[in-house]
């Protein structure tokens, strides 16, 4: 999987999470960057993730998440 795919796959799930389309994601959208983006849209958000690309995250990697780039660099070393 390229990290093209990741990114486009990813573009999708915040869209459907936070119903919105208009929603244009780079490696350095951060939750401040996105209105809707609380704690419990951050849990929706992993458990999308995680059901997409067949992974599992631990608490530890979410913490240390600092943006959508970091996001994709993740999921691309899980799915290998």
């Amino acid at each position: 999987m390229t990290r093209e795919q990741v990114f486009k796959d990813l573009t999708e799930i915040f869209w459907d999470v936070f119903d919105d389309e208009d929603i244009e994601l780079t490696d350095e959208t951060t939750a401040d960057d996105i209105e809707d983006w609380d704690s419990l849209e951050q849990i929706n958000l992993v458990v999308a993730c995680e059901k997409k690309f067949n992974v599992k995250f631990d608490m530890k990697e979410i913490q240390n998440l600092k943006n959508v780039g970091e996001m994709v660099d993740t999921i691309l070393a899980k799915v290998g």
